[in-house]
């Protein structure tokens, strides 16, 4: 059994309905090494209980070691780059503001107002002594070994601690230059136990105790927030600068004892006993889990039965594409087998080589979410090489948790369809080009009499010219005149059998361009002579400037010419004076709104609801298709064709299309 198609199953199939029945399961063993195998893992268990709580006390120790050189390097580099930054700050000070008090205590407060654990701020002049000072101090050595030092170098230098009262202290200090020659030294004095109150944060002093002692292990500052016992582990780390053995010393405060300890027997035994009844809960556990597996078999081989059995494709892909199912009905649709496509991905082999891209481009849109909601067609390609259509639906696959997995598509082939909507198409086409022969049999006498008239005038002006020229007093001017009014008689004679022939042959459907005036102006043309001969009068009201729209103008013209057709068949049994048709062309928001009103008895009841039936008619010669073919050219250019009656006698039929209709 392939496990893919399984694990498909089970992600895309909703649960089995309960068994009436329970299955035969086997009673499982009470006793031998299956029983013994479990108390086996107790004690082993156990003994990795034990284990594990030692290791845990050690990686514990090792953490919290870990977090202290952590925590202790932090300090020495955040103590480094406080006095880096100090430096910088203390070479700023400009010689001239150094000059008076008032000038260089704003600088010197500054230093001593940001945290930076100074004392106290000085300025000495070149010869050493002290010109200013922040505040007043009595230490007023000047050219000692810092002070040669730093001068010679040309760089903060830091002196050695010394005791002031109670507190140790020490002093860095900094050559200021002025147009490249030493103009004085800025001098910061710092206190060990400001520095490290300054420094330590709250949360490193609640942890450790910090101690800065010299070289020899004797506390000089120390900085402790808590009243604790410390722990015997600690680490050392030199503090430099300033150096001079100077080393950081923090201590840990000591951690009162976990109660796992205490706790670990009563967890011990707590878990034997959990353990024994897991075991007893696992035996229940097994069986209910049988009958589950037995009742999937049979669900999974009811769905595999269900899908087999069907007419229509089935392909399952994942979230990348990949084919993870598909039915005997795809691949018999296709003509690869189950084993050839399952794990393929894109390009698959039934796309067709020509349209890859745009294959492969809707197939991306589908996995992202994107295709079409209601199916769409596409083109694919047999194994022996044949084209068919199909049309696919595409639906999520989701999970038992609600999640989305991939991609179900339910495949139709169409090529039956297609040829019948083909065929029906043709038939459709005959059928209107039967319906246009029809009405031009009827118009054929209206027809003959139209084209009468340019051929009498032709013959006509033809025996003027000969009787001129046979006379021997012609003038040349009254014979080209006569020979133009001829030809002008011939042209009109060929636009009448070209519209003619324009209307009657059969053509294919087509879109172009198409001016409503121009078209209203030549179907009028058309019936002209037979409405005169009816003594009806046809009235056109075109609205200026209407925008062309898009369609067939010979199917279009045939639409019109059986609606104005029909009004005169209506008017044939009404008085003279009210034989009348009236044409009104207009705008009608984003359509153009064609309307034929004729003033004859109107349209029964009850044959307004069957007039567009095909079939039905009230002429005793009519086929009963003209309506009906009317109203599919309208649909077919997204239009509508619908009548209703005028108060005052006779129908209107109104056909409105979109400006902008393919």
């Amino acid at each position: 059994m392939d496990i893919r198609k399984v694990i498909f199953w089970r992600d895309n199939w909703r649960s089995p309905p309960p068994l009436t029945t329970a299955p035969f399961l086997p009673e499982a063993h009470t006793s031998g090494w299956p029983w013994w195998l479990p108390r086996l893992a107790f004690v082993l268990f156990i003994a990795a209980v034990i284990t594990l709580l030692a290791l845990s006390r050690q990686a514990e120790h090792d953490e919290q070691r870990a977090t202290l050189i952590s925590d202790i390097l932090w300090l020495e580099q955040n103590l480094s780059f406080q006095f880096v930054r100090n430096e910088e700050q203390l070479s700023r000070i400009p010689p001239q503001a150094a000059r008076q008090a008032s000038t260089f205590d704003p600088y010197a407060r500054s230093l001593l107002d940001n945290g930076s654990g100074m004392r106290a701020v000085l300025w000495l002049g070149t010869d050493g002594a002290v010109g200013q000072s922040l505040p007043a101090t009595g230490d007023l050595r000047t050219k000692d070994d810092a002070y040669r030092l730093a001068n010679s170098l040309g760089r903060a230098v830091y002196g050695a601690p010394y005791q002031v009262g109670d507190g140790w202290w020490f002093k860095v200090e900094v050559p200021v230059y002025q147009d490249g020659a030493l103009a004085g030294m800025a001098v910061g004095v710092y206190s060990l136990s400001r520095l490290l109150e300054s420094s330590i944060p709250w949360w490193l002093a609640e942890r450790y105790r910090v101690v800065i002692a010299d070289s020899t292990g004797k506390p000089l500052a120390a900085r402790s927030k808590v009243e604790a016992p410390l722990s015997d582990d600690s680490y050392e780390l030199a503090l430099d600068p300033p150096g001079y053995g100077l080393s950081i010393q923090a201590y840990p405060y000591r951690q009162p004892s976990p109660l796992t300890g205490q706790l670990l027997s009563g967890s011990l035994i707590a878990l034997a006993l959990l353990v024994l009844w897991s075991l007893w809960a696992l035996r229940r556990h097994v069986q209910r889990r049988l009958a589950a597996e037995h009742a999937l078999r049979q669900e999974y081989a009811f769905r595999q039965a269900m899908g087999d059995s069907l007419q229509t494709g089935l392909r399952a892909r994942d979230l990348t594409g990949r084919i993870v199912y598909v039915n005997p009905a795809f691949c018999a649709m296709v003509g690869w087998s189950a084993e050839e496509l399952v794990g393929r991905s894109p390009p698959m082999p039934y796309w067709v080589v020509e349209e890859l891209d745009a294959t492969r481009a809707l197939h991306d849109s589908i996995l992202a979410g994107k295709g079409p909601e209601h199916g769409f067609e596409i083109r694919f390609k047999r194994r022996n090489g044949e084209i068919f259509p199909a049309l696919i639906h595409e639906a999520p696959l989701i999970d038992a948790l609600g999640k989305q997995t991939g991609w179900m598509s339910s495949i139709i082939d169409i090529s039956k369809q297609k040829r019948a909507e083909e065929l029906a198409r043709q038939q459709e086409e005959r059928l209107q080009a039967t319906s246009r022969l029809i009405t031009m049999g009827e118009m054929a006498s209206s027809l003959a009499h139209e084209l009468s008239q340019p051929l009498a005038a032709i013959t006509a002006y033809n025996a003027g010219c000969l009787n001129q020229l046979a006379s021997g007093s012609s003038e040349t001017s009254e014979i080209e005149d006569a020979l133009r009014k001829s030809a002008d008689q011939a042209r009109r004679a060929g636009r009448i059998i070209r519209r003619i022939y324009e209307f009657v042959r059969r053509a294919e459907p087509k879109s172009e361009p198409c001016n409503v005036h121009a078209l209203v102006e030549e179907v009028v043309a058309l019936v002209e002579n037979d409405a005169r001969r009816n003594g009806i009068h046809i009235q056109t009201h075109i609205e200026a400037a209407l925008p062309e729209i898009s369609g067939d103008r010979i199917l279009l013209g045939q639409v019109l010419l059986n609606l104005i057709r029909n009004a005169i068949d209506a008017e044939r049994e009404v008085t003279s004076e009210r034989r009348r048709i009236e044409i009104d062309v207009q705008r009608d928001g984003g359509y153009v709104l064609v309307r034929v009103f004729d003033h004859g008895c109107g349209i029964a009841e009850g044959i307004a609801s069957r007039l567009f039936e095909p079939f039905f008619t009230t002429k005793a010669e009519g086929m009963g298709m003209g309506l009906n073919i009317c109203r599919s050219v309208i649909e077919g250019h997204h239009g509508r064709l619908w009548f209703e009656g005028q108060p005052t006698g006779g129908t209107v039929f109104s056909l409105r299309l979109p400006i902008d209709s393919p």
